[in-house]
């Protein structure tokens, strides 16, 4: 097809052939123009958007600006010194639980074993000094947080290992006589050392503590140990012996029934008698007595505060 048109004042005819290369051609010119312009109203668009509207560009298409990401880094930041601040005080909260258990384990050692346990650790020295959890605003947030784990990861092996290390010293203090060998309905009635005896009236040596409480009453192991003696005895009637850590023994006597057989184990507040009023006895009670290296000890020095405070 060709179109034809006059001109000019000399009436110049012009002709234009139209073929279909030619409407091709104009056809891909014009899809790159209109292309072209799209593209560059999107960028103009964005970018205004950006300056004057960072919301709007967020939503359109998750741009932010410099400034809006600082702030975001700058939130992140915030958060995590308060993460740490956190848990630097719960380090130090710890650190005071921690001060109250030596505290208490100080107070419940017998003395007889109070030196040996104070030389069960190696030695170590140095003061004190928290960990110190700040941010670094001057490295990369993702390397911050990378400091962040490791302290995190850090402190955590610092707790299991303190875990492990009280579970072991309790442990440990669990198998010493420091506990109490029946209920809370009990009266001391005769303490350690020299009394006139019951039956002849003499001064006699007595080397244990007696407990008057009602006939049947449970007795229990004072620590975890090993019954050595489940026996009759003349001056103790039914009488039961049990050796626990650091060379001590306990005895429990004139028990009007054995509730364990020799080679036992026991349990620290396992029931193991039942008080009674068999052997040398003027009515029921239990005869409690504490030994170390076969050597007799007052019971009361090794008691917790409970037994002085009891009624």
């Amino acid at each position: 097809m060709q179109l034809m048109w006059v001109s000019g004042p000399t009436a110049t005819v012009r002709t234009i052939s139209i073929t279909a290369r030619t409407v091709l051609l104009g056809a891909c010119a014009s899809a790159f123009v209109l292309v072209a312009l799209g593209v560059l109203l999107h960028f103009v668009g964005f970018r205004m958007a950006i300056e004057f509207s960072p919301g709007l560009a967020r939503s359109i298409g998750g741009v932010t600006t410099e400034a809006e990401q600082q702030k975001l880094e700058a939130t992140y930041r915030d958060h995590l010194d308060q993460l740490r601040q956190t848990m630097n005080t719960t380090v130090q909260e710890i650190r005071q639980l921690e001060t109250l258990k030596n505290r208490f384990m100080d107070i419940a050692t017998p003395p007889q074993v109070r030196d040996k346990y104070a030389k069960k650790e190696e030695a170590k020295g140095g003061p004190w000094v928290p960990p110190r959890y700040q941010s670094n605003r001057s490295q990369p947030l993702h390397l911050d947080l990378v400091t962040a784990q490791d302290e995190f990861s850090q402190t955590q092996t610092a707790l299991k290992s303190l875990a492990q290390t009280w579970s072991t010293q309790l442990n440990w203090l669990n198998a010493l006589p420091t506990g109490v060998p029946i209920g809370k309905d009990y009266r001391v009635t005769s303490g350690f050392g020299i009394r006139n005896d019951p039956f002849t009236g003499q001064l006699a040596m007595h080397e244990g503590l007696d407990f008057v409480a009602e006939h049947g009453s449970g007795i229990v192991a004072t620590a975890a140990g090993t019954v050595t003696r489940s026996a009759w005895d003349a001056s103790y009637g039914n009488v039961v012996e049990i050796s626990h850590l650091e060379g001590f023994t306990t005895r429990y006597a004139h028990l009007s029934q054995r509730m364990v057989q020799e080679g036992q184990k026991v349990q620290r507040g396992e029931v193991i008698a039942r008080l009674g009023s068999t052997g040398r006895s003027t009515g029921p009670h239990l005869h409690y007595e504490v030994m170390r290296h076969d050597r007799v000890l007052n019971p009361m020095q090794i008691l917790l505060q409970t037994t002085a405070s009891a009624p």
